[in-house]
């Protein structure tokens, strides 16, 4: 694997295979071989991570909120999606 752009480029200065890379890195796994569609998977929640056409699309599930949803532009940092992400619902 190549390694990944600095955290501070945006999403959409990346390659779909760095995109990838960087989802399992965060240990998300692709939902049924879909590589636009993956499941991450915390003790607290877990999230549907979707590479739409203008937005990674992030919709948290924990046991308080059914389907939190949460579209963060591809033009945001690569450092501040996963801060998002990892922040939870």
């Amino acid at each position: 694997m190549s390694p990944l752009p600095p955290p501070t480029t945006p999403l959409n200065q990346h390659s779909l295979r760095a995109l990838e890379e960087w989802l399992l890195n965060l240990g998300a796994e692709p939902i049924d071989g879909d590589r636009c569609r993956w499941s991450l998977v915390t003790e607290a929640w877990t999230a549907e991570l979707r590479l739409e056409r203008e937005d990674l699309v992030v919709v948290w599930e924990d046991s308080d909120a059914a389907g939190s949803p949460c579209s963060l532009p591809y033009g945001l940092s690569r450092q501040d999606v996963t801060s998002a992400i990892q922040a939870g619902p």
